[in-house]
């Protein structure tokens, strides 16, 4: 196979190319060639007006729910969602039938992953079952092919097991990774606990519930001197206790979803399911403060929490929909349109270089003799999102009608090249 991108921009701080608009040619899933006027045949030409070549971007928090839960996703659909989205390489959680939970079950994903147009990298539970009981067996996993460990949407609740779980993977340098959600506070919440939730009569979930376990998790994590990511993070507070962790040398990195820097709480009064998720959308400053903590570097990965769901399970009552949304296709469009002033060089930190560097994944670059690892993306393209863009088995989304500005063109993961329409 044989691909030439003609006239893009080069985004990749640690390419001698970077900033530099030009031309790539690939053949066999290597980046064969990169300079001015290339004419070599090819299979593929890419010339799009205004496109960006980063690194391959990676997604560290989505549910391909497989095995188990194919009628929701499988890996063959989540991979194609993702590629649409603009990724090379998924982090997926846990929480399928069974756990990922053992050696088997990792080497499962491992093995039915191979050869989609995503790299695929199984994340394995911390406990048994994501019970949260007894530790699970990291440390074959992590040697089956486990690039993390985390009970995904099961936040730990027990302090003791947690700091057990953190110095265990210090062993082989692992990285634990949280959901923050004290189950304890309010565990019948539906939205953020507030004005909004008062109005449309609603239990509300606090903000506490979540900053209680990021603050005593980074206070473990120093405790243990290991590595831990917080993701979803959805207030003011959790970023500051994360930026002051960092200050104090803890080695603790975080990610935010792309829903929680477009909505928030006040958004829910239609009561649209699609916009329930957990943690729940906050407040309007909750909001300010997270983008504001994208542009400054609190915030390290974006992390588009794609849970799929079939209809039954969120055109329903409000009370019994399930949490979450379908985000994989959309999230760079989300950020881009909320972040309308953020960087190229910015958003590919965001969605490629950090990820890499905080999982220990194969690091990406746009140098000759590299693996093609590349997103093609327009920065400026506006565009409105519609039920046909959808790859996802399921479409809980409320975008869908959403006019955005950015756009991703492709990606190209060695010799597979997944293009969206013009």
């Amino acid at each position: 196979m044989k691909i030439l991108i003609k006239q893009a921009r080069i985004v990749d701080t640690s390419s001698p190319f970077h900033g530099q608009t030009t031309d790539i040619f690939i053949e066999n899933g290597r980046i064969a060639r990169i300079g001015n006027d290339l004419s070599d045949p090819a299979d593929q030409v890419i010339n799009h007006s205004g496109i960006c070549v980063s690194p391959g971007w990676v997604d560290v928090f989505a549910n391909f729910a497989d095995p188990g839960y194919e009628y929701k996703e499988s890996l063959e659909t989540g991979a194609r969602a993702a590629a649409a989205g603009g990724y090379t390489d998924v982090m997926i959680i846990p929480n399928t039938s069974p756990v990922l939970h053992n050696k088997a079950a990792v080497e499962y994903v491992v093995h039915k992953g191979a050869g989609l147009p995503v790299s695929i990298h199984p994340i394995g539970a911390i406990t048994r079952n994501t019970e949260g009981k007894e530790l699970a067996e990291m440390y074959d996993m992590k040697w089956s092919g486990a690039v993390a460990f985390s009970d995904g949407l099961n936040c730990v609740q027990s302090a003791g097991l947690l700091v057990k779980a953190l110095q265990y993977v210090n062993a082989f340098d692992g990285t634990i990774i949280q959901l923050p959600d004290d189950k304890s506070v309010n565990p019948p919440g539906l939205i953020n606990e507030g004005i909004i939730s008062t109005q449309l009569g609603l239990p509300g979930k606090p903000a506490m519930a979540e900053e209680l376990i990021v603050e005593r998790d980074i206070s473990l994590a120093g405790y243990a001197a290991s590595k831990l990511h917080l993701t979803g993070i959805s207030t003011k507070k959790s970023a500051d206790y994360v930026k002051k962790g960092k200050e104090s040398g803890v080695k603790v990195s975080c990610s935010v979803a792309p829903y929680h820097l477009f909505f928030c709480d006040e958004d829910m009064t239609t009561y649209n399911t699609h916009l329930k998720v957990n943690p729940p959308l906050r407040t309007p400053e909750d909001r300010t403060a997270l983008r504001q903590a994208v542009l400054d570097g609190t915030i390290d990965c974006l992390a588009s929490h794609h849970l799929p769901h079939e209809f039954d399970s969120k055109i329903i009552e409000f009370e019994y929909a399930k949490f979450g949304m379908a985000g994989l296709e959309t999230a760079y469009a989300v950020l881009k349109t909320a972040l309308p002033d953020i960087s190229p060089e910015r958003t590919v930190e965001l969605l490629a270089s950090n990820p890499r560097r905080i999982f220990g994944l194969e690091a990406a670059s746009i140098v000759a003799g590299a693996n093609a690892r590349l997103t093609i993306f327009q920065p400026d393209q506006q565009w409105t999102f519609s039920k046909e863009h959808i790859r996802s088995k399921s479409t809980n989304t409320p975008f869908i009608g959403q006019l955005f500005t950015g756009k991703v063109t492709g990606t190209i993961n060695g010799d597979m090249i997944t293009l969206n329409e013009k």
